[in-house]
This record gives C-alpha cells, structure tokens and sequence, in this order.
C-alpha cells in the first residue's frame, strides 16, 4: 500500500491536465468542420488542431501559374510587414484547391522551390470534399475548368485563435496596411 500511493499521485498529475476539456468552439469557428489536413511533410492533422495560435489563411494550387504564386507572396508580404513580437505568434496556412495534382511531394517541392521554411509555413490538402466545406466557409470559391486551371478567388484571411474570420484582405501582389493593422490588433488583443 506504501508503494501504491505515489503511483496513485504519479497518475493523478499525469491525468488530471486531461480531465479538463478545453472550452467549446464558437459556432462561427472555421474550426469546426471535421477538415483532416496532409502538410507537405505528410502529417496529418485536424484542422481544430490548429486551434490557440492566430493563422494566416489562403487557398491555392501548386499548378497555378498566374494568381497563385502572388498570393503566396503577398502573404509572405503580409507577415514580414508585422513586428516581430506579432509575427512570432502567428502561422501561415496554404490549402490547395487541387488535392488530386497536389499529393505530399508536390506541396513539399513546391514549398521548397518557394523557400517556404516549415517552421512557418505549412502548405496542406485535405480530401475534395473538405476542400469544398473549408472553401465555402472561408467565402473563397473556386471552380475547375477544363483544362484542369481552377478560377477561383485570392485573398489572404485572418483567423484569430478560436478560428472565426477576424479580416480579410483581396488586395494581392502588394501589401494591404489595413489587414496588417487587422494583424496586430487581433493578435495583440489582451
């Protein structure tokens, strides 16, 4: 019985930190769609996951070769244009609109060519499906045309750490100080 006490306390610190469940999402959360994302290191991951940390959130696809590669710079933009303090408490996510051409390798060779450092950055599919319900509660729409180019919409999206929108930004190919300002408040908020 002497034995078993501190097992018992062992298992009470270890266990207890679990017994408290975290707090219901918001119901205007994009964290609540059931999204699984594939990063292009092959994790994958909820899409809740990402709940407690601000994102910096677009759509795109690695083919594009107009649009895209300027939403991925005015992102990279966007976060070099915040102060250091802001920009160490914020992550970049990049979904693809085309998950059947855009498989792990290629979202890694992409990020690489782009040199999107993973520390930061994580490009990521999800199945057709997700792709459709994370899209449409994004207010991002999309469409695949014949020649497998998707038309679609560029914008750079902020969620704040429970995953609502906080703002929104269509201005690509330069920087929007007023989604920056956006940025820092949300993210700095007491």
């Amino acid at each position: 019985m002497k034995h078993l006490l501190p097992v018992l306390a062992l298992l009470a610190v270890l266990f207890g930190g679990r017994a408290a469940a975290a707090p219901p999402l918001p119901g205007d959360s994009v964290y609540n769609l059931p999204v699984q994302l594939t990063t292009q290191d092959g994790r994958q991951q909820m899409l809740a996951a990402r709940r407690g940390r601000p994102q910096l959130v677009t759509m795109f696809y690695t083919s594009c070769q107009m649009v895209c590669p300027m939403i991925i710079d005015s992102l990279r933009l966007t976060r070099n244009a915040l102060d250091p303090a802001t920009r160490a408490k914020i992550d970049l996510l990049a979904v693809s609109f085309d998950p059947a051409k855009d498989d792990v390798a290629t979202l890694k060779s992409y990020a690489e060519k782009r040199k999107l450092d993973p520390r930061i950055w994580t490009l990521a599919r999800a199945e057709p499906a997700q792709v459709r319900q994370l899209s449409g509660v994004l207010g991002l729409q999309y469409r695949q045309l014949p020649d497998g180019e998707f038309n679609h919409s560029s914008e750079l999206i902020l969620l704040d750490a429970e995953g609502r929108i906080a703002a929104r930004t269509t201005l690509i190919g330069r920087l929007d100080p007023a989604f920056v300002k956006a940025i820092g408040e949300t993210v700095n908020k007491p």
